[in-house]
């Protein structure tokens, strides 16, 4: 907490400042099944999951009821610790409220053993 009673300064999701092209992490640390929250430039974070053996998606890890981050899947389901929405990590599609919509997608590719922003 700061003097003034707000609290810190956090990460938000998105892209920040990350560019097309850069490097986001190495497919061998995202496991099957599973995902990871990874810093980028500009104070953001991203979600990378694997829903699928070779399948990536990135997600802005926002949750879209109010703001708070998401965490990394778990048995092909993503959760918003703040009130409960839940999201399907193959598609970020909104599968229990109170969240109104779905993650935003983020355009990933894969070059090699790297998974770059689109």
């Amino acid at each position: 907490m700061t003097a003034c009673g707000g609290s810190a300064p956090t990460k938000t999701g998105g892209v920040g400042t990350a560019r097309p092209g850069d490097r986001l992490a190495s497919t061998a640390d995202i496991a099957v099944g599973s995902g990871k929250l990874i810093d980028l430039p500009g104070n953001a974070q991203l979600l990378l999951v694997q829903p699928s053996e070779g399948q990536f998606r990135a997600f802005n890890p926002t949750c879209p009821h109010v703001g708070s981050l998401v965490n990394p899947p778990a048995r092909g389901v993503i959760t918003c610790p703040l009130h409960g929405s839940t999201f399907d990590a193959s598609s970020g599609a909104v599968t229990k409220g109170p969240a109104p919509r779905g993650l935003t997608e983020v355009a990933i590719t894969r070059s090699g053993g790297d998974l770059l922003l689109a």
